[in-house]
This record gives structure tokens, C-alpha cells and sequence, in this order.
């Protein structure tokens, strides 16, 4: 394989912290698990020797995304907590682009695997106690996805809820409580199989006055209980704070170094450091993961959105934890616990790509593509009878931009995606699409953040023409390309199937581009990354299929579906392979 280094990436010798003699070995890379995976929360579990991270997936489905990894740097798929529409029926009104499951805690306890969350209804009202729906999932097989359970709601009025028990078993949560005068952290006993608060919520501290207290995680240690949250938003000024008590209900004691890990107010390529989660691996060293963007603080294009990153920590008996280095892309830390991985599943490793996937009889969805809300799966053929070897596409009343370019509607959006997971990739299919039953039947390709941040390219009919258009629409906070509608080329009118393409033109604009399948590929249009580098998701690539506000009847069918990532900007430096 070739490699073709275009800059430096590995820091001066001399600019890394120093530890013990031995320590400080190996030499890793960030993120960890890159692209549209924030909020990261890992255990390590020493039976089958196998580190587990969840993360957010806000309105994706299905949901919260679990990795797992032998050496904290390869992380394949392992299924997800929330993967069937009757678990969480919900999520299919979760109106809101920053709607959806927010901050889940994976933890294990006597055998049992719990993941707390939160299911927000971000467009009600802040003091909607409906607002917040915090829920418990539990299985006793991470690898078996049916073996998760139905959610498990319990009350609390906020987010980012995470569980602990003490010695004697009793299980607790602590959360972060919502209250627009004093926000703060609050813990309560609760039932985690029945999801009953068993006493009144109890604040145990509100951080030391940065914005927005939450993302609790509680670490008993050395005789204390230590108290780690995120402040100061989700944003640039975003950082890792921590208390201590020897008491569970305080009073907590502050760190004094607060805060320990933040890359606000620095030149960092990596920003918006924060929401941090502990675990040791085998040897007892400590790690530490935190979300982070690859934006530099001029905070313009980060189209991956909030990515996990690693980085040792130090914990003395009776002291603080330290995180030892600033977060960038090539870090230095305790040797990796291994090399040879021996993971179980069919899902694939993060970085894998899509090669040429053709959907063949009797194959099932890729387990890491995902829809925007729940799906109608009506809507969705995996080889259907008439057209082997493709996935057919039924045509939703709704467009991707949806009734209001935030909230879902009956029948739900015909779109299915995957992860953009490398800064430089090319993505593309081949759409077999003929609309002729209605005007504006519409298929094609998309870059998808949200529902009000995305561009697509489409094949579209239109009333009184037999001649097929192209259609470009881009929708943005900020300012894109103005959209099109365009007959296609005269001598591409006769093709049965178009090559469609969405392409990384640099580290600052997305190209798309297509052509008769055969011919040379033609851009059509440019679109900023800016343009999807937005709130708490990240890019999306895939297809698409809709009667924009009318019913369709015109079937679109993907075949040679690709995804290929060619290199990584970390630091500022590209690495391409």
C-alpha cells in the first residue's frame, strides 16, 4: 500500500510530557473513533479482555453506536443499544435538530451491561418537564443486539445521566440537572430494573461557574468519591472539571488545577475539548476519552462534528487524576495493551470503508448504516425480486428538509446513510431512477447533517417534460451555492443508470458530481463544509428517495454502493494513504 507523507505529524520529543522511565511508550493516533461519534463513555470489561465505548446518536437510528477495541486504536462495530423502533417508539417524534439521544453511560455491574441516557425533546420548552425522557437500557450480551432491553423510563428533570453503585450494590444516578436559574448536579437512589427514584434528588455540586454543568461520571477511589463533569458549553470554551467528597452527598471539595483537560483559548487543531469518561485497562493504567472537533479555534469547518479522542491519565493514591497531554492527532502514552485483535461480530472497524457493496440476496442492511428517525421499512428492499442486487428505494412523501427543516412526519423520510469518518473520502453509487408517474419523484445522493444543514443532488421529474433534471438544493445556516433545476445533458438522456458521486475536493468544500455510468465523471457543484459543520451531529453520506409533498410511485434502485476515506488532516497535516 502506498504512503505518501505530506507533513509531519508526530510532535518534538522534547514537547512531550515526561513520565517514569518506561511508562511513556507508544505512540497513537486521535480520534480514536472518528466522524459523527461524541459523548464517548468506555468500561473495560477483563473476561474477554475488550475495551466498549458508547456514543451519542442524537436522531440516527438505530441508535447509540457501541465500538469495542483490544488496543484502544482499532475499534470495530458491535451493534447498537437502541436498534429496534419498538424500544423507544419516541424517537419518531423527537422534533428538533438537536433532538434525540444525548450522552449515554455504558457501565457494568455484576454481569449486567447498563446504558443510561437521555431522550431529549429539544423544541419544547426549557421548563417542560417533558422535555427530558431519561431512560435505562440493560443486556447481559453486548454482541447480541436483540438481547437489549425496552427502555426503562425514570423522572428526572435534565440530561447526561450516568449510574453508580457503592459497596454495598446500591445502585444510584447521577445527572445533570436542568434548571434554568442554577443548573447544577444532582444524584439520586434509583431501581435500575424498574427505573423508580427511591429518594428526593440531591444537588451535589454546579461546577466551578462555567456554563452549562453536566456530563457527571462518579469515581470511588482511594477512599473518595470524585466527581468529573463537563462546563462551559459544547463549544470552544468546553472543558473537564472535578470534585472530591469522602462523603457520596458532599460536601465537595474542588480541585484547585481545575480545569484538567480543556484546549479552550489555544491554537490547538482540535477544539472543543471536553465530556470526558475514565476507565483503567489491564495493567491498571488509566485512559481517559473525551469529544473533541477538528475545527482550529477559528471553529468554520469540522463537518465530522464532536469525534472521540484518547489520551493517558495519571491517578496517584489519594491525588487527583491528571490527564498528561493536550489533545492533538499524534499522542504519546502507555503502551497499548495489544496488537493482535480477536474480536468477535460482522460489524466493521471504523475505518474500514464501503467497497462496492451490491446488496445481494438474502443480505441484510450494513449494520452501520442508519436513517434519520425511525424508518418505515416499507420504504427499504434488499434485492428485491425485480432488480437483484440492488437496494430499492420507495419514495417518502417528505424530502430531507421534512415538513419544517426540524421535525419528522407521517411516513418518515426515505434516507439511508453512513458515517463520514475520514477527512478526505470519495463516496458514490449507481442510481437506477426514471421518474414518470408524477412530477417532482426525486432520487439521488446527499451530504446530510440535519434536516436544515444539507445538500443533495438528485435525478427529478417534472410536470409537461419527459426529460429528466438534475436538482442541487443546499440548506444552511450559512451561505451555499444557490440550487438548480437543469435538464440533463442531451446525450446522457438515453442512459439506463447513473454514476452519482459526493467527493472531498479539499479540507473545505464537498464536490458532487455524476455521469452515465461509463463516462467521466461531471461536477455539478460545490458545497463549503461550513455548510455542515453545525450543532452536535456529523456528516452523513448516502441516498435518498422522495415525492417532495406528493405520494410517488417510482422506484429508485442503488447497486455499487462506495466509501472510500484517503486521508486524515490531524494537527494541520495531512497523511494520505
Amino acid at each position: 500500500m502506498l504512503r505518501m507523507l505530506i507533513a509531519l505529524l508526530a510532535p518534538p520529543l522534547a514537547l512531550v510530557p515526561s513520565l517514569v522511565a518506561g511508562q511513556f511508550l507508544t505512540q497513537f493516533f486521535n480520534p480514536v473513533i472518528p466522524g459523527f461519534h461524541p459523548d464517548p463513555s468506555c468500561i473495560y470489561v477483563s473476561e474477554d479482555e475488550n475495551f466498549y465505548c458508547a456514543s451519542s446518536s442524537f436522531s440516527a437510528f438505530p441508535g447509540i453506536p457501541i465500538h469495542a477495541s483490544q488496543d484502544l486504536t482499532s475499534w470495530r462495530l458491535v451493534g447498537h443499544a437502541l436498534n429496534r423502533p419498538s424500544q423507544l417508539p419516541d424517537l419518531a417524534i423527537a422534533n428538533g435538530s438537536t433532538s434525540g439521544i444525548w450522552a449515554p453511560t455504558l457501565r457494568r455491574h455484576n454481569g449486567t451491561y447498563y446504558l443510561v441516557t437521555t431522550l431529549v425533546h429539544d423544541k419544547r420548552a426549557p421548563d417542560d418537564p417533558t422535555r427530558w425522557d431519561n431512560i435505562i437500557f440493560q443486556t447481559v450480551d453486548l454482541w447480541n443486539s436483540s438481547a437489549w432491553s425496552d427502555a426503562i423510563h425514570f423522572p428526572f428533570e435534565g440530561y447526561d445521566t450516568s449510574p453508580w453503585w457503592d459497596g454495598d450494590g446500591t445502585s444510584y444516578i447521577v445527572g445533570s440537572h436542568a434548571h434554568r436559574v442554577e443548573p447544577g448536579i444532582h444524584l439520586a437512589k434509583v431501581d435500575l430494573d424498574k427505573g423508580v427514584v427511591q429518594e428526593d434528588w440531591t444537588n451535589l455540586w454546579n461546577g466551578t461557574g462555567g456554563l452549562a454543568p453536566e456530563g457527571p461520571h462518579i469515581y470511588a477511589k482511594d477512599g473518595y468519591h470524585y466527581l468529573l463533569i463537563a462546563e462551559g458549553g459544547t463549544g470552544l470554551g468546553h472543558m473537564q472539571t472535578i470534585a472530591r467528597s469522602k462523603k457520596l452527598y458532599g460536601p465537595y471539595e474542588v480541585n484547585p488545577a481545575n480545569p484538567i483537560l480543556t484546549n479552550a483559548n489555544t491554537t490547538e487543531y482540535f477544539q472543543t475539548v471536553g465530556h470526558a469518561d475514565l476507565f483503567q485497562d489491564a495493567k491498571g493504567n488509566w485512559w481517559g476519552v473525551a469529544l473533541a472537533t477538528r475545527s482550529g479555534p477559528e471553529y468554520v469547518n469540522y463537518p465530522m462534528g464532536r469525534e472521540t479522542v484518547l489520551t493517558n491519565v495519571t491517578w496517584d493514591n489519594g491525588s487527583w487524576p491528571i490527564f498528561q497531554n493536550p489533545i492533538q492527532g499524534t499522542m504519546r502514552g502507555w503502551q497499548l495493551p495489544k496488537i493482535v485483535q480477536n474480536l468477535p461480530g460482522d460489524g466493521p472497524f471504523v475505518t474500514e470503508g464501503d467497497v462496492n457493496i451490491q446488496f445481494p440476496p438474502g443480505s441484510s442492511m450494513p449494520p452501520h448504516f442508519v436513517h434519520w428517525r425511525l424508518p418505515n421499512e416499507a420504504s427499504y428492499a434488499i434485492s428485491p425480486p425485480e432488480r437483484p442486487n440492488t437496494l430499492r428505494l420507495k419514495p417518502s412523501v417528505l424530502n430531507l428538509t421534512g415538513l419544517d427543516g426540524n421535525s419528522g412526519g407521517p411516513g418518515g423520510q426515505t434516507f439511508v446513510g453512513r458515517r463520514q469518518v475520514d477527512t478526505l473520502f470519495t463516496y458514490s453509487v449507481t442510481m437506477d431512477f426514471h421518474p414518470t408517474a408524477a412530477d417532482e419523484e426525486e432520487a439521488g445522493v446527499t451530504l446530510f447533517l440535519t434536516q436544515n444543514h444539507h445538500a443533495r443532488l438528485g435525478i427529478v421529474g417534472r410536470q409537461n417534460s419527459t426529460e429528466p433534471h438534475f436538482r442541487f438544493e443546499a440548506i444552511s445556516s450559512v451561505p451555499v451555492p444557490e440550487g438548480f433545476t437543469m435538464p440533463m445533458p442531451t446525450a446522457w438522456q438515453n442512459s439506463t443508470t447513473l454514476r452519482m458521486q459526493i467527493q472531498t475536493a479539499n479540507t473545505t468544500h464537498f464536490s458532487f458530481a455524476a455521469a452515465p455510468v461509463g463516462r467521466d465523471l461531471v461536477v455539478v457543484a460545490y458545497v463549503p463544509a461550513a455548510a455542515v459543520s453545525w450543532g452536535f451531529t456529523g456528516t452523513l453520506v448516502g441516498v435518498y428517495a422522495t415525492g417532495n409533498g406528493g405520494d410517488a410511485s417510482t422506484m429508485a434502485y442503488v447497486r455499487d454502493w462506495d466509501y472510500r476515506g484517503w486521508g486524515q488532516v490531524r494537527d494541520g497535516g495531512y497523511e494520505v494513504v
